[in-house]
């Protein structure tokens, strides 16, 4: 996979999975933060060098599926992930690169449910969330003012559900825009993570809210969207959002 710039996760800090036992998976540039309600380092260090292994013998063969901008069809006998990622990227419209982060978090969690009911993975900021709990996610949005003030709450009858989030702002992954955040909510991992990029690419002014929540809207899957630009925030959808100590 392609190398990425290292940012320290200090929004980290700021996660607290009550009831859950927290740790971090490191490996190439699949940086992991885990919670579950037993320490499952090991099963997660073997799920994410098998997810990898995957993804690094198809970008070996095809390095034009990883540096592609736009669609591109994962080909015959392709890996799982990358089969997944590519249909995610067919319907967002972007390179399949722009659901890696959502892809591994899904299939870490999905794996690790057999060990644990409740499971949270994060994986630079794109989440996939199991369990029997209510939870709350919070939304850090760089510099705007609106950043940590808002939360995405979630009931139990809301899991699982992957709640992904680009920025033009924050953090390493690639954007077109200058979104402080745009936050999708979708069954599936890798569909949130690419229509959060595909959204956030048409945010080049705070005035550019409603049309990247149309953007995101339009996508088949997508449960709701949160767009953060500046001081301006919107959502729709099956979304509940609401005051961050809330």
């Amino acid at each position: 996979m392609n190398p990425m710039r290292w940012e320290p996760r200090t929004y980290r800090l700021d996660m607290d999975a009550a009831g859950l036992v927290s740790f971090t998976c490191a490996q190439g540039e699949t940086d992991l933060h885990v919670s579950a309600r037993t320490g499952l380092r090991g099963e997660t260090e073997v799920l994410v060098a098998g997810l990898r292994a995957d993804l690094e013998r198809h970008i070996s063969a095809h390095p034009r599926w990883a540096e592609s901008y736009v669609p591109v069809d994962a080909g015959e006998g392709a890996p799982e992930i990358v089969r997944a990622m590519s249909a995610a990227a067919r319907e967002a419209g972007t390179g399949p690169m722009a659901a890696v982060a959502g892809a591994i978090a899904e299939r870490v969690a999905r794996g690790l449910q057999t060990r644990s009911r409740e499971v949270i993975v994060e994986n630079g900021g794109d989440l996939y969330l199991c369990g029997e709990m209510p939870r709350r996610v919070l939304v850090v949005a760089g510099d705007s003012p609106l950043s940590g003030k808002i939360a995405v709450h979630l009931d139990v009858a809301d899991l699982p559900v992957a709640v992904c989030t680009s920025s033009g702002k924050v953090g390493h992954s690639v954007s077109l825009g200058i979104a402080h955040a745009v936050t999708v909510l979708a069954d599936d991992g890798a569909l949130a993570d690419a229509v959060a990029t595909a959204a956030g690419n048409v945010v080049h002014s705070a005035e550019d809210v409603e049309r990247a929540l149309d953007r995101a809207m339009s996508v088949r899957g997508v449960r709701g969207a949160v767009v953060i630009a500046g001081d301006r925030v919107g959502f729709r959808g099956r979304v509940n959002v609401g005051p961050a100590d809330r």
